[in-house]
């Protein structure tokens, strides 16, 4: 079948599922279920806790975003 052949219809409902496939890809996290390491636990503690903040400007500059 051709796309040609298809109603408005028909193309609004393949396009439909084919986003849906898509936001359910981005939406599920990938790291579900696992456990956190306590050191990981221990920085993300520290970090939330730490006065100290990157700006947005620095972090472009070491990932290399201009």
């Amino acid at each position: 079948m051709k796309i040609a052949d298809l109603t408005t219809e028909e193309l609004k409902s393949i396009i439909r599922e084919v986003m849906e496939e898509k936001f359910k890809e981005f939406l599920v996290d990938p790291d579900y279920g696992l456990e956190l390491r306590e050191e990981i636990e221990k920085r993300l503690t520290d970090s939330l806790t730490s006065k100290e903040r990157i700006s947005l400007e620095e972090v472009k500059n070491k990932v290399g975003i201009e």
